[in-house]
């Protein structure tokens, strides 16, 4: 089973952007991430990585970033690495 590394806090309809708190590893922009919640799930590669508003290469364990997501996902959503 995979383990989650973080979880979707809040989630901006108009620019399709999901707030995510990193509770373990490390992710960084070219790799895939799964978002899943209940029986929604989708993966999608990461194209940018944003922290305060500037764009950054990589997040680490601790890290709340912006991820630019393709469906919308509520908050409490799993993100995992593929």
């Amino acid at each position: 089973m995979d383990k989650p590394i973080g979880k979707v806090v809040h989630f901006y309809d108009k620019l399709g952007v999901a707030i995510v708190d990193l509770s373990s590893g490390g992710l960084k922009v070219g790799q895939e991430v799964k978002f899943k919640r209940g029986d929604d799930e989708f993966t999608q590669k990461v194209e940018s990585l944003q922290v305060e508003h500037q764009s950054v290469d990589s997040v680490k364990k601790g890290d709340s970033f912006g991820l630019k997501i393709d469906k919308p996902a509520k908050p409490g959503t799993e993100v995992y690495l593929v």
